[in-house]
Formats: C-alpha cells, sequence, structure tokens
C-alpha cells in the first residue's frame, strides 16, 4: 500500500529510476586500465591496506567506491531538487531559465512563514550540504535572493539545504562585502521544512525517507542488467602478480600495484 500522498507511486519510482540514470558511466565497470586512468597513489594505497588491515579485494574495491562516488552528489542533487517537479504548487525550471532558481512555489491561498509573514511564491535556491558555499558564492546568492525581493514584494527567498546542521527555517544571515547582512523574508530552511511547507505535512521528508530503500532496491532489481558493473582489477593484478617472481603473495601484489604508479621510475621499470 502506498504511503505518500503527494507523490504518486508511479511518479516517484520514475524519478529514483531517472537518478540511478544520471549515474552514467560510474555504472561502467572498472579494468585496470581505467582504475588507474589518473595514475594512483600506489603508497597511499598499501599505507591503506596495512593501517585499515583490509584484504586487496577491499582496499581495491574502496578505492574503486571512491572513484565513482567523487561525482556522485551531483547525481542526488538532482534527485533531491526534480522531485518537486511532481508536487503540486512546485515548478521546476529548466537549468539556466526564469532567473536559474531551482524550485519555484506557489500558493495563491498564501504561504506563512515563521514570523508571521505571508507570501504568494518562494523562489529556491538548493543546496546538498550546509558547508558547500564559502563566502564569495554566499554572498552572492544572498545579492540574487535581495534582487528578487526588490522585483516582486509577495515572495520569500530560501536557501534549502538538504543536510542541514538541524532541522529549521530561519532568517539567513550572510557576509557581503565585509557586512553582516540579512533578511526576514530570505530564508535558511533545512529539507523537511521544505517537505512539510510544500506539502502541508510536518513529516512528508520521514514518510519519503522511509519508503526510498525499498523503492530504490525494486529499481536496481528492474534495471540489474543494464547497471551492475563487473570490476576485474583485482583480478587483473593478481594476474599481473603472478607474473612477479615474488613467492610473498601480499608483496607480489604490492609490486604489481606499484607498476601501475611507478612502472617508469628506476628499479621498476625492469620489472
Amino acid at each position: 500500500m502506498w504511503t505518500l500522498s503527494f507523490i504518486s507511486e508511479k511518479d516517484f519510482t520514475e524519478h529514483v529510476k531517472a537518478t540511478i540514470g544520471k549515474y552514467g558511466e560510474k555504472l561502467d565497470s572498472f579494468d585496470l586500465k581505467r582504475f588507474n586512468k589518473n595514475i594512483i597513489d600506489p603508497i597511499k594505497l598499501i599505507f591503506d591496506k596495512t593501517v585499515y588491515r583490509s584484504s586487496w579485494e577491499e582496499i581495491v574495491s574502496n578505492e574503486i567506491f571512491r572513484q565513482r562516488d567523487k561525482s556522485n552528489n551531483n547525481d542526488i542533487g538532482y534527485f533531491h531538487q526534480r522531485i518537486f517537479q511532481y508536487i503540486a504548487g512546485c515548478h521546476v525550471p529548466d537549468n539556466g531559465k526564469e532567473g536559474g532558481w531551482d524550485v519555484i512555489f506557489e500558493n495563491p491561498d498564501g504561504i506563512s512563514l515563521p514570523d508571521g509573514s505571508v507570501v504568494h511564491i518562494v523562489y529556491v535556491e538548493m543546496k546538498n550540504k550546509h558547508n558547500t558555499m564559502n563566502s564569495a558564492s554566499a554572498g552572492k546568492t544572498f545579492i540574487k535572493m535581495q534582487n528578487q525581493l526588490l522585483n516582486d514584494d509577495d515572495c520569500a527567498c530560501f536557501l534549502v539545504e538538504a543536510i542541514a546542521q538541524k532541522s529549521q527555517n530561519i532568517k539567513w544571515e550572510t557576509t557581503v562585502d565585509k557586512k553582516k547582512v540579512g533578511h526576514k523574508l530570505i530564508r535558511r530552511v533545512s529539507l523537511d521544512q521544505f517537505y512539510a511547507l510544500v506539502t502541508g505535512q510536518e513529516d512528508a521528508f520521514y514518510k519519503m525517507c522511509m519508503v526510498l530503500p525499498s523503492v530504490i532496491q525494486k529499481a536496481v532489481d528492474e534495471l540489474e542488467g543494464s547497471i551492475v558493473p563487473h570490476d576485474t582489477v583485482i583480478d587483473e593484478l593478481k594476474a599481473l602478480a603472478k607474473k612477479q617472481s615474488i613467492d610473498d603473495e601480499n608483496l607480489a601484489v604490492a609490486m604489481a600495484v606499484y607498476m601501475l604508479g611507478f612502472g617508469s621510475y628506476s628499479g621498476f621499470k625492469t620489472k
């Protein structure tokens, strides 16, 4: 039985599948050539393996995960932003359109803010995490919001953070040109509070989180043939290790790893 009243099971499932699709080439299998595309640091890999008491399989798997994970935040940003296209009253502009806002929320009956203000439209800038903006970026975003308020006196502007320091809907105060600034209609809002505002359900974000794992699992099961990678890095490293004249298997694999970064270095190139 579907438990979310603010989005249909079909729309939510399609959105999850679209997010998985954004992973794109990161789901491609890793062979040794791709693994070493940017030349790994063999010394770090061997330190990590030993200090963390990992096997070669575990440390190679972790490195592959790290390489895949580097740009995944953008994909999750897509999930957080684009889900609002399915929620009543919300509109997700195309990239760079309509002022470059991530989400626009309108309610003809009025949108009540914690300080008692009532507006009819909210313009949203979304961030994945509370600490991803430096002072220059924060200042630029605040000025953008100020300009929006100058052009529309019936709106508020939100900085919505998926991973906020705490649940909040507060006046955003930041620094612009070394001066502390703030405005009651420019607000810093955690994602759960934004869900509550647009859906009218205080625990809407919690409910979404509760159904998300099963929907992702179902989507992955349906897409399995096209998204499950078959990494061959550790097999290729072990094959190279067997060609070394080294009896110690651990050192033989270490030599194969050394060759990834140091293959042209003195001493190594003769191997």
